[in-house]
């Protein structure tokens, strides 16, 4: 029988990363070419299960650990190195970093200093701070099993082509490819179209779509199912979200079910050039980052109406709607419509479940009552989500 693993959620760090983890543990954020979760699958193979928050347990099972079960701290990214020695955990057996317990079997007494470095994802903007790192890790255990399909000869390459993927049904027609900074993947069905520029490190996932002319600056990550243009710079985008016209989006980590409309605009640096301070759910204040470049954080399932404009270090929360004149303001809290100028309302929860139907028929998934029910209890934890 495979080994039973968990991903458990430390419940600080999975507020830290507050709003993309409202509606997913933190061992489903997208980083690279997959989530959290997967990369400990790749490299550990076992039947995975999570401890996450309550609310969360219906569409994400919680599972109990045994005394042979391994429990890895969820926000730790997977490396060949890392994974082989959480492997090897005896019951008993804990695996840490300074203070921090990446990893244990069963009861932990015994506590083993890992010797080696350790990537967590421990606030939003670590996404993509790593994100560069973690597509060129993807990129080569991808390739030492499996092989690209060819390139079209319309496209040009700068670099070397032997940096580029392309998955089963990915269709890349007249695309400048530059390879010298970092590897670009196509995924499965998606497709890149003419005129569109992208300089690694890349990944374009699963049945996405690049607009003709788009800009897209490594490190940058497109989930699955999404649509994308304009300009782009080093962000992370979850799945079934769009960006599809023109408008800068950089330095930033988009949920899913997302929309921004054209010429929406998100600054990602202070015209001061000075330290960015980012919303931070656990205090309830903008908290410093010791970045200089933040753009745009926001949950999933939320909308910005055509040429929004976002100040610097905007965080968004989930089930919300921008629109109006006027720059918003740096925090919107969860379940909000409104702007600058007429400020905000609540959104009812009737409202949110018909847009939310709305926007997913159009992909063919269903909003099921388990989903339902995770966005009721978010609803009502209006001290939490403004």
């Amino acid at each position: 029988m495979p080994r039973q693993i968990i991903l458990a959620d430390d419940p600080e760090i999975a507020c830290s990363l507050l709003p993309l983890t409202f509606t997913r543990p933190v061992s489903e954020l997208l980083l690279g070419l997959s989530t959290l979760r997967s990369k400990w699958e790749r490299l550990l193979p076992g039947d995975y299960s999570y401890i996450t928050a309550d609310y969360l347990r219906e569409l994400y099972p919680n599972a109990e650990p045994a005394s042979d079960t391994l429990v890895i701290a969820s926000h730790i990214v997977a490396s060949r190195r890392l994974a082989d020695t959480v492997a090897l955990l005896l019951p008993g057996e804990a695996l840490t970093k300074g203070e921090r317990t990446i990893a244990y079997c069963g009861r932990p007494e015994r506590f083993i200093p890992y010797p080696g470095e350790v990537t967590s994802i421990e606030y939003a903007y670590d996404l993509f701070i790593h994100n560069a790192e973690e597509i060129r890790n993807d990129f080569e255990l991808l390739t030492e099993t499996e092989v690209s399909r060819p390139l079209s000869k319309t496209c040009t390459v700068i670099g070397t082509s032997a940096r580029i993927f392309l998955d089963e049904g990915a269709r890349a027609e007249g695309v400048t490819f530059n390879t010298e900074h970092g590897p670009i993947y196509v995924g499965p069905g998606a497709e890149i179209m003419e005129g569109s520029c992208l300089r690694g490190p890349v990944a374009i996932l699963d049945h996405s779509t690049v607009n003709m002319l788009t800009r897209i600056y490594g490190a940058t990550t497109i989930g699955r199912h999404c649509k994308v243009g304009g300009e782009i710079n080093n962000i992370v985008m979850h799945d079934y979200t769009n960006k599809a016209h023109d408008g800068f989006l950089g330095n930033a980590v988009i949920g899913s079910w997302c929309n921004l409309g054209a010429g929406c605009v998100a600054s990602n640096l202070k015209n001061d050039y000075t330290e960015i301070k980012l919303w931070h759910y656990p205090t309830r204040r903008f908290r410093r980052t010791g970045l200089q470049f933040c753009g745009l954080i926001m949950g999933d399932h939320s909308k910005a109406g055509i040429n929004t404009m976002f100040n610097t270090a905007t965080t968004v929360g989930v089930g919300v709607n921008i629109h109006g004149t006027g720059f918003p303001r740096n925090f919107v809290g969860s379940f909000s419509e409104g702007g600058a100028t007429m400020g905000y309302s609540e959104v009812p929860l009737s409202k949110f479940f018909a847009i939310a139907r709305r926007v997913m028929a159009r992909r063919q998934v269903e909003l099921t009552p388990e989903m339902e029910r995770l966005f009721t209890t978010l609803h009502a934890l209006t001290d939490i989500n403004r």
